[in-house]
């Protein structure tokens, strides 16, 4: 099922690239939350749309937000892809995939044959009372931190 703006977005906790727990009902009250999907670390889409979120983050932090890429990759595989590349967006581990299919980001796509659930690559934006305010799934990694700005600059 997909979300649509205006519901509560699903509460979640996860752990971080240091093992550290995140918890999205802590956020509540204090900043609006950048919550975006994407496949795997360290792919060319996917190093493209975390750079652009980090290149941005100074912007979405004086608009009191912050953003948050989830994937189903290990927490050992997110240090490496930040590290990697300087990334400074928070990245969460999601290796059972919950968080994954309580945001409707799951897909089925075939793959030599063979049918393999993916994520689609998917952005959230969630206001401090903990609202999704627009929920864009199939995003284009490249221009799309831009885009959410936008977004983001509107809510004021």
């Amino acid at each position: 099922m997909l979300l649509q703006a205006g519901v509560d977005a699903p509460q979640f906790e996860l752990p971080d690239a240091d093992m550290n727990m995140f918890a999205l009902a802590a956020q509540r009250g204090k900043t609006n939350v950048i919550l975006y999907f994407y496949p795997k670390d360290d792919t060319p889409g996917c190093t493209m749309e975390a750079n652009e979120f980090s290149n941005l983050d100074d912007r979405f932090a004086k608009l009191d937000t912050l953003v948050i890429g989830v994937s189903r990759d290990e927490c050992i595989s997110h240090a490496a892809f930040r590290d990697k590349h300087g990334l400074s967006v928070l990245l969460l581990s999601d290796t059972d995939s919950e968080v994954c299919k309580e945001y409707g980001v799951l897909y089925d796509k075939e793959v030599d044959g063979h049918k393999k659930v993916a994520v689609q690559r998917s952005t959230f934006v969630i206001d401090k009372r903990g609202k999704i305010r627009h929920a864009l799934y199939g995003v284009h990694a490249h221009g799309h931190a831009d885009e959410i700005l936008k977004l983001v600059k509107e809510m004021k």
